[in-house]
């Protein structure tokens, strides 16, 4: 769809609303087109996220980020793509001239000080030519580095933050992990609810395939508005590939098989948004 969608446009929309919007990561081709799809069939916007490891895998940013930017302009509903857990800034640049609507900027391995001048620098650049800037602050665990498991964003440090750097949304660690295979985990309502009366812009939580759909449900009511959601699917791609595998052995036409592992991401997009939409 063509329209004047961006990041603070479609937060705020949700925010209005009193719901979540999620944003889905792009590992392949069909993880684009599934997760569209999936937004298609319940009349929900959407977010595509491409990551660092993403571009790598594709051997560049321009052809999975051209391609997501295609199946975006040609569908029904709004869908952004955005630029996720972006540490080298050169590759936002490029992202920009290729078209994503926003980013995420994360500078958070670098100390306190050091991420807000950075980031303020990338916000600068994306607010002039009209793109939106998520970034991080505390840790998510999941990951190496600053990426630690326990770890709680302040929501005094976090007030700041945003004051100081201008960015339009702000990721913070409230006891999600990244990577989790089974949604088991929780997260601290009380902090949610005390850094959205702190902080001035939307909220994301990352790492959210690890929460089971009540807690998902949870934290939009407690004040979360962006929903990262990518191992989940993942493994709902992967598990349905390996069913058609199991049934047609000697299956050697790909789209034989990933077109069920596409489905099924469809599938549970539309679930989830629909989750979002209605977290009451």
């Amino acid at each position: 769809m063509i329209t004047d969608v961006s990041l603070v446009s479609l937060l705020a929309a949700a925010q209005a609303h009193h719901q979540g919007i999620g944003a889905f990561n792009v590992v392949l081709l069909e993880h684009a087109e599934a997760i569209v799809t999936g937004a298609e069939r319940v009349s929900l916007p959407v977010i595509l996220q491409i990551s660092e490891n993403c571009i790598a895998y594709h051997g560049g940013l321009a052809p999975i980020a051209l391609a997501s930017r295609e199946i975006a302009r040609a569908a029904s509903v709004d869908v952004l793509v955005h630029l996720d857990h972006i540490e080298d800034a050169e590759l936002i640049k490029e992202g920009i001239e290729l078209g994503v609507q926003s980013v995420m900027f994360d500078a958070s391995r670098l100390p306190y000080a050091d991420n807000i001048v950075a980031t303020r620098e990338m916000a600068d650049y994306c607010h002039a030519r009209g793109v939106g800037i998520e970034a991080e602050l505390g840790e998510v665990g999941g990951k190496d580095g600053v990426h630690a498991a326990g770890a709680r964003t302040d929501p005094s440090e976090a007030a700041r933050f945003v004051e100081q750097t201008g960015v339009d949304a702000l990721a913070v660690a409230v006891g999600t992990s990244h990577a989790m295979r089974d949604r088991v985990a929780a997260v601290d309502h009380g902090l949610i609810a005390a850094l959205r009366a702190s902080v001035p812009v939307p909220l994301v939580l990352h790492g959210s395939s690890g929460l089971p759909d009540d807690e998902i449900r949870a934290a939009v009511r407690s004040g979360m508005t962006k929903i990262n959601i990518s191992t989940h699917l993942n493994g709902l791609f992967t598990n349905s590939i390996r069913e058609v595998l199991d049934e047609e052995p000697e299956t050697v036409d790909p789209r034989r098989y990933v077109r069920r592992g596409r489905d099924a991401i469809a599938t549970e997009t539309a679930r989830l948004l629909e989750l979002l939409a209605q977290p009451n």
